[in-house]
């Protein structure tokens, strides 16, 4: 058995020395980016003779390929399979240039200029230009586009006018981002943004071409014909919700010498023992496998468990649900969860069970230590304590004036998701007297859109970050947030990440991140979530295949430097 463990550190400090650095060059980027150590499932040597193509299962269909508009991993993965941002990973989680030649940053942190890559075209032959960034980022924050990762731009990225346009108070021309010229992309930010070059190689950040836009009208992005490529491969077979796509090589891509696989081959497979064996078989490359599964295959030697970034909770809707307004009961919930127990009987795949709103082994603070390594700082608000549950539940009965309760839990339709519901739901059941738990099994799309319509009562869910800062999760819980799915509001929070993001904080490391603990603190301590576990994907990987790099940070699986032997 082969296991990684992915670490990520923050090293904000001298982050935020470098981000006043004044000019930009490869060195300078991975100095402002922060460190993300991403495992690698072997060295590719240089491209191999002759095609090769890798057959990758997924979970769940991709939601949308529109980059401004994707929210889900999976997607994110296929997007960033065929286009390219600024900036991409390198395979340790580095910050390195991709369609940026290199930069400049200004004395005071707040004005980046991007000089575009000469040999960057789109697939149709067209060049990749500045202008390109300017409509993606500004569809981003229109309101009329409502993209769920717009606060990428304005509360993460800070970049100038972003919230002023997002909450309509400004037109999208206003944004704080502007083409130089064909090739130079200035952007100014509001305040200095130590991790800004990491958020560039996420999707949202990623350019769309206006005019072949326009000519998509409303299709754009929901077939071949209606994507166009900058990046190391060309999406040549897809349809909405399908359960197999494909994408082919792209040659005329800058760095085509450096790819050497022929093609990536996409299978949406959610039964687990179904994409095994599709594995044994040889018709899969690489597929996840879970629970009993784990069992059977650790000791191959193409089991591989990787940390995958996401920590999976259950989110319950307390401004929907009278009953869980009340803190009692979901101070009883939380603490009926054998959270050890979901991780070591049912899923079996090296995931962690979860006591902190942030997940460990994630992000590292100025001192080097990592943000959630004591796991047992919440112990009175989040641990396995039947007792404590049980008095909980009595007190939040009795103030309720009832003595049973019924509640739905939404869950994906995957097979990983449903067993924990299942575990969930039998641990509150046996706990918690006069409780009863109904499953809903919907896909993830109708789940995802279900909570955030506020059309649930308890979710379970996940977030895996987007950088590598604890903001990536906190950020969730500020007052309306998209998703905040359970509408919690609290101005003592909005104010410390204000303080954090715009405040007087945001360039002092050490006092910045004291504060990001008192946030958390605040989530804990109110059980605004249920975290369960920080999840570890097992997965088999065949041996002929090196150089996939995984990363739990943004893009969990990279192919372009991917290697298949014949």
């Amino acid at each position: 058995m082969k296991k990684t463990k992915a670490f990520l550190a923050v090293a904000l400090a001298s982050a935020m020395v470098a981000g006043l650095a004044g000019c930009g060059s490869d060195a300078a980027a991975d100095a402002n980016a922060g460190t993300a150590a991403a495992s690698s499932a072997g060295e590719a040597s240089g491209a191999a003779s002759g095609s090769s193509e890798m057959n990758v299962m997924i979970e769940t269909p991709v939601e949308s390929l529109d980059p401004q508009q994707a929210t889900d991993g999976t997607s994110f993965e296929v997007i960033a399979n065929y286009t390219d941002g600024l900036m991409q990973m390198d395979a340790d989680g580095q910050a390195v240039n991709a369609l940026c030649d290199h930069y400049e940053l200004s004395d005071d942190g707040c004005t980046y200029t991007f000089y575009i890559r000469e040999d960057a075209n789109w697939s149709n032959g067209t060049p990749v230009t500045a202008a390109d960034f300017v409509f993606a980022w500004q569809r981003a924050v229109d309101p009329a586009v409502a993209s769920e990762y717009a606060y990428m731009m304005s509360d993460i990225g800070q970049i100038k006018n972003a919230a002023e346009i997002i909450a309509g108070d400004m037109d999208k021309s206003e944004l704080g981002v502007a083409a130089l010229d064909d090739k130079t992309l200035q952007v100014e930010l509001n305040v200095p943004v130590s991790y800004f070059l990491s958020l560039l190689y996420f999707p949202t950040y990623y350019p769309v071409n206006e005019e072949f836009y326009n000519s998509c009208g409303d299709t754009f992005a929901t077939s071949p014909e209606t994507t166009l490529s900058n990046g190391a491969f060309i999406l040549d077979s897809y349809e909405p919700a399908a359960t197999a796509f494909h994408l082919s090589k792209n040659e005329d891509y800058y760095d085509a010498d450096n790819v050497s696989l022929s093609g990536l081959s996409y299978q949406v497979i959610q039964d687990s023992q179904q994409a095994l064996m599709s594995y044994q078989t040889g018709a899969l490359d690489i597929t996840l496998v879970n629970g009993e599964q784990v069992d059977q295959v650790k000791d191959d030697s193409e089991f591989m468990a990787i940390g995958a970034g996401y920590l999976w909770y259950v989110s319950p809707n307390i401004a929907g649900v009278p009953e869980l307004a009340n803190l009692n009961i979901r101070m009883a919930l939380t603490m009926a969860i054998n959270r050890e127990s979901i991780t070591t009987d049912v899923l079996k795949d090296g995931s962690e069970p979860t006591y902190t709103a942030v997940p460990m082994d994630f992000a590292a603070g100025p001192d080097g230590s990592d943000f959630s390594e004591d796991q047992t700082k919440y112990s009175d608000v989040c641990a396995y304590d039947t007792d404590a549950a049980a008095d909980y539940w009595a007190k939040g009965l009795e103030e309720l004036g009832i003595t049973e309760l019924t509640l739905d839990m939404v869950v994906d339709a995957d097979d990983a998701p449903q067993k924990v519901a299942q575990v969930l739901k039998e641990q509150w059941e046996t706990t918690l007297p006069g409780l009863t738990v109904n499953l809903t099994v919907e896909p993830k799309k109708q789940r995802v859109q279900d909570m955030q319509d506020g059309n649930f009562e308890l979710g379970l869910t996940r977030w895996g970050p987007d950088y590598a800062d604890p903001m990536t999760y906190l950020g969730m819980w500020i007052t309306d947030n998209s998703n905040n799915y359970g509408l919690w509001s609290n101005s003592e929070y909005d104010a410390i990440i204000a303080e954090c993001t715009t405040g007087e904080l945001c360039t002092d490391a050490e006092g910045r991140w004291e504060r990001l603990y008192d946030a958390e603190e605040l989530v804990m301590n109110d059980a605004v979530i249920f975290p369960l576990y920080t999840q570890c994907n097992a997965m088999m990987l065949s041996s002929k295949v090196t150089g996939v790099e995984f990363h739990p940070v943004a893009l969990n699986r990279v192919y372009k430097n991917a290697v298949k032997s014949e």
